[in-house]
């Protein structure tokens, strides 16, 4: 209790209540800016465990989206507002000719998902094989 005795009265009051808790707010602030710095930028296609999430990551609506897998099973949705997104099984997804996608005997390589945006132009993403278009 030596190093008290050197301070006055308010510094003996004030100094330890202001230096601790702004010291764990910056600690927290640090903490978070190097969370959301070092996460990595998410995907608009993703397939797991049975389904297939799309997400709008645009800034604008998308109409008549349709979701293709494996260049014969389709599925969609009439609309996908900006930041939406759609979950679709697997087992869902039909092909031309009535066949409905079985998981137990396929395995999803490719993705194609097609769309319009607000303004009226063609929206394509493409997941798994042959990602070219953007």
């Amino acid at each position: 209790m030596w190093f008290l005795q050197c301070l006055t009265a308010t510094e003996r009051y004030h100094r330890p209540m202001i230096a601790r808790p702004s010291l764990r707010l910056y600690g927290l602030f640090a903490i978070l800016a190097g969370a959301i710095a070092c996460s990595e930028p998410r995907e608009p296609i993703i397939v797991e465990e049975g389904s297939v999430m799309v997400e709008n990551l645009t800034g604008t609506d998308w109409k008549n989206v349709r979701i293709t897998v494996n260049d014969h099973f389709n599925g969609g949705v009439p609309s996908l507002t900006a930041g939406q997104r759609v979950n679709a099984p697997l087992s869902q997804f039909q092909s031309g000719l009535g066949y409905r996608y079985d998981r137990g005997r396929m395995s999803v390589y490719k993705v194609e998902v097609t769309a319009t945006d607000a303004r009226g132009n063609p929206v394509k993403l493409l997941w798994g094989e042959n990602r070219t278009a953007q």
